[in-house]
């Protein structure tokens, strides 16, 4: 342990390419590579089940990059560090940072302690384009509507990705016996299956992912990716929470793929592009809000919505929209989508976060529950912000009147119902006329399709009624 320098502490960066924080660690001397499950901090926004499943596996491939040599920890992350730094006379401890407001709170009081052991603490931004704090208009205040934020950080290119050169030294920590088992991160072995049949895991898998999207579906994506029975949307969101690539990598791949200096040549490319470009601004103008507006997790934006007459979650109502049984195709689809694999199409997402905050009128707060235990790539702010963009209660959200109806959302964006029938395969054999109003197919319709989809003959919700009675609720407002 004589050679040893430093520490690099993983966290959201599970990767070893374009890692500041391990590049610049290695340049000092022998770096010893941690991550500490803390699983105390979070408090109510511990991580999900499935999100758990994904850590697992991700652990397990960024191990094997480092060639066994990632150091496992469980506790306090402030105590494990110092008494790292103490046994082995470290010097300089070094971190990507994260914006989870938690997270802001325990690298100040980290940092502190640090400083007061006389230990350098080095710290990056790993995870973001733009530094949240860095983006501000001229008076000095931040940008709460996206179009204007997303305008001034195209004026400011992020730079080029780099290259990790060395593995040879990272020091392994043979006192410690703890092993990736021991962090208990698999509680279900039903999730488990399910996950890792619909998943590949690590930084070469979304290597990988980022070579095939750009080969084959960044072409068509700007009207595509609003089809969920087209392979036209990355799925590279879990990969960029989980820091197995980064927002860099992903930002100039496109960019190189299709040789594009500038925002003004990009020939036939050129909506496709921007369009997949917004949607990685979309995720950074997320943690931007959540850096400026703290609550934004778990309270309304625009204050005004706190007097919204939110329905009780409903205990059937609620249950219904988890599992997958409201009686809505388009609906039902996407929740077994998101019991069976962890994921949802983001079409999808819209059209079911909609239905539950207005025409159910329960409060967000629970789908954003829901979400966060089921989803692989459950990020928290990006997760707050979509839905209170959704309900109406966030930054430049979406207008109160407007509410998807399920049933036209399904008639115009899986007409076929190659998505719906795939997960609500009861219905595979329905008329494709009445595949997302199948209570209109009782009678003779069903008899001579010897359809036995009994389940569908009524719905939790009437859809006029239900927009009705939100409509007026949002006006009061």
């Amino acid at each position: 342990m004589d050679q040893l320098k430093s520490i690099f502490w993983f966290r959201q960066d599970l990767r070893l390419s374009d890692n500041l924080g391990l590049i610049e660690s290695c340049k000092i001397g022998g770096v010893l590579p941690i991550y500490i499950l803390d699983d105390l901090a979070p408090k109510p926004f511990k991580m999900g089940s499935v999100s758990k499943i994904y850590l697992h596996y991700s652990l397990q491939s960024l191990n094997k990059s480092l060639e066994e040599k990632l150091n496992l920890y469980i506790g306090n992350s402030k105590q494990i560090i110092t008494q790292l730094v103490q046994k082995y006379n470290i010097k300089n401890v070094f971190w990507n940072r994260c914006y989870e407001p938690w997270r802001i709170i325990e690298d100040k009081i980290i940092e502190e302690k640090l400083r007061d052991l006389k230990i350098n603490c080095i710290t990056f931004n790993g995870s973001y384009l733009w530094e949240p704090k860095e983006i501000k208009k001229e008076d000095g205040s931040y940008y709460k509507v996206f179009g204007a934020y997303k305008r001034k950080v195209y004026s400011c290119l992020p730079r080029r990705p780099l290259t990790f050169l060395t593995s040879n030294l990272l020091i392994k920590d043979y006192s410690n016996f703890t092993e990736l088992k021991d962090f208990k991160l698999i509680s279900s072995q039903s999730w488990e299956k399910k996950i890792t049949a619909h998943w590949e895991f690590g930084e070469k898998a979304a290597q990988k992912k980022m070579n095939t999207f750009l080969q084959h579906h960044l072409f068509g994506y700007k009207v595509g990716r609003d089809y969920p029975g087209k392979n036209q949307t990355s799925r590279l969101s879990v990969n960029l929470h989980f820091g197995e690539i980064s927002p860099h990598q992903v930002w100039e791949s496109v960019s190189s793929a299709y040789r594009l200096d500038s925002f003004k040549n990009l020939g036939a490319y050129q909506e496709d592009v921007e369009h997949f470009l917004s949607e990685l601004i979309w995720r950074e103008f997320s943690c931007y809000l959540m850096t400026h507006f703290r609550e934004l997790p778990w309270k309304n934006f625009q204050e005004k919505f706190d007097r919204f007459p939110w329905r009780s979650a409903d205990d059937e109502l609620f249950h219904a929209w988890k599992s997958g049984n409201t009686g809505y195709p388009i609906i039902d689809a996407g929740m077994r989508e998101l019991l069976q694999t962890g994921y949802m199409h983001n079409r999808v997402r819209m059209i079911v976060a909609s239905f539950l905050v207005k025409n159910l009128m329960i409060h967000w707060n629970h789908g954003r529950d829901w979400f966060w235990e089921c989803l692989v790539d459950a990020d928290l702010a990006n997760n707050s912000a979509s839905w209170q963009w959704v309900a109406g209660s966030g930054a430049d959200a979406a207008p109160y009147f407007r509410i998807f109806n399920p049933t036209t959302q399904g008639q115009k964006f899986d007409s076929q119902g190659e998505y719906t029938k795939k997960f609500v395969p009861e219905l595979e054999k329905l008329p494709s006329k009445y595949l997302f109003e199948p209570w209109k197919a009782f009678g003779s319709a069903l008899q001579k399709s010897e359809i036995n989809c009994s389940s569908y003959s009524s719905f939790i919700v009437d859809l006029k009624f239900s927009r009705e009675r939100a409509l007026s609720a949002y006006k009061m407002l």
